[in-house]
């Protein structure tokens, strides 16, 4: 008996996690993790505002506590692939719900974040990887040498190129369309939705999501523009 109770306990998580409201409890959470990340990336990159020698101190200082940096790296990785993982499993499973298409798509009530979420979540996965290979490992660097630990002459160097500048800003204004219709369905996915809170919670998500993206794109504007140089 004890360990037929012990059984339904450990297969009661794991049931749960398989769920729909398991799949979309853990895209809310992991979109957390990457919500907190994208912000203090957004505000560690604008901080080329201020010089080199901020934006440059700034990456030595990761650079050395790599405890620090490899953790936050991995616990990103994992949220990364958990995130793709989940979103994948509700695409099928709402795919499988209707397998016939609809005959007359209607997209009233729907916003366009909403209706693109899950093909911006591919193209923004290419962009990492893109990114990586960019700025952090230095292979894939147009316009100039890679210079390791002059994150400002990589940036500006890189920016001044108009197709890497067109690619990061289409990319951002992605990520900031993806991150804010996250952060509206974040209370909902939990079933913490409410009729008074939602909609304050929808609007504060759509500001900060312009924000955001005004915040990224603002450095290879002003590097196109000369006034980053």
């Amino acid at each position: 008996m004890a360990t037929t109770v012990i059984g339904v306990r450990q297969e009661r998580p794991a049931r749960f996690l398989a769920s729909t409201n398991g799949k979309k409890a853990i895209m809310a959470v992991t979109g957390v993790i990457l919500f907190v990340f994208v912000i203090g990336h957004m505000l560690g990159n604008l901080q080329v505002y201020e010089g080199p020698e901020k934006i440059n101190a700034y990456g030595h200082f990761l650079k050395s506590i790599p405890e620090l940096l490899w953790g936050v790296r991995a616990a990103l990785l994992a949220a990364v692939l958990l995130h793709i993982w989940s979103s994948i499993g509700l695409a099928l499973r709402n795919n499988a719900a209707r397998p016939k298409g609809y005959a007359r798509k209607k997209n009233v009530v729907s916003s366009y974040a909403s209706r693109t979420m899950y093909w911006s979540g591919p193209i923004l996965f290419c962009f990492i990887v893109y990114h990586l290979l960019h700025f952090t490992a230095g292979i894939v660097h147009p316009g100039s040498d890679f210079k390791e630990g002059d994150i400002y002459h990589n940036m500006v160097a890189s920016f001044s190129v108009w197709y890497v500048s067109a690619w990061y800003i289409f990319s951002m204004i992605l990520l900031g369309l993806h991150v804010g219709h996250g952060a509206s369905s974040f209370v909902q996915s939990l079933g913490f939705n409410h009729p008074r809170h939602t909609p304050i919670i929808k609007r504060a998500a759509a500001v900060f999501s312009c924000l955001l993206i005004l915040g990224f794109i603002s450095i290879p504007i002003s590097v196109l523009a000369g006034l980053v140089k």
